[in-house]
């Protein structure tokens, strides 16, 4: 996960919206992208069956390729983002192709902690906030995403709320993931070990 601090995590940027309800990790990256374990380079997959037409060039038709979609760092989407198999690719796809956070009215539960790992954004809003959201959308629309207050502040103006798990936000708003966290706690087990010996020797059971 890369580096981020509190400020990176409070920014305008402007948004795409993709209504489609239901999109799952295959549509978000095809299986046959599956083959890398690495987090970079499949930014340009993303969508790739929607993205691109059979000869490989740009669907002109489809959001990302308009050109006003260019530099946008949110993503709206429609009702269950993120659904079917379980693949931590398909937050990496998203990210890759600039994306810091995603908007809809539910998300699958996994693709959330994939995202929430991997520092993807989902903000989770009302299915009337969602419409809202959609409505006033134009190519230089702009919404505000503020994790420490948990906000997202909507082109007009208007300030809703989203949940995120304290422990999530935690580690997004100091840059670390669930490993980094157990490793800056090194130094406390260390010393609560020091000040609580074992009471009996594991080499000795061992050799008994």
């Amino acid at each position: 996960m890369s580096d981020t601090t509190n400020t990176q995590w409070q920014f305008d940027a402007r948004y795409v919206v993709l209504p489609t309800e239901n999109v799952d990790t295959d549509q978000i990256i095809p299986a046959r992208f599956l083959t890398t374990t690495s987090r970079a380079g499949l930014g340009p997959n993303a969508f790739n069956d929607w993205r691109y037409l059979a000869d490989g060039s740009p669907n002109p038709d489809f959001v990302l390729n308009k050109p006003e979609s260019q530099g946008a760092e949110v993503l709206v989407a429609g009702h269950n983002f993120g659904c079917g198999s379980s693949r931590e690719h398909a937050v990496w796809a998203l990210a890759g192709a600039g994306f810091r956070a995603v908007v809809s009215s539910t998300f699958a539960d996994i693709f959330r902690g994939n995202a929430l790992g991997n520092g993807l954004l989902p903000i989770q809003v009302s299915p009337e906030t969602l419409a809202t959201l959609m409505s006033q959308h134009t190519a230089a629309a702009t919404v505000r995403v503020d994790l420490e207050r948990t906000t997202l502040t909507l082109p007009d103006g208007e300030q809703v709320t989203f949940p995120v798990p304290p422990f999530s936000k935690y580690c997004l708003l100091n840059g670390i993931d669930e490993m980094g966290f157990l490793l800056g706690t090194s130094e406390d087990a260390a010393r609560y070990e020091a000040a609580h010996p074992s009471s009996f020797s594991t080499l000795a059971a061992g050799a008994a």
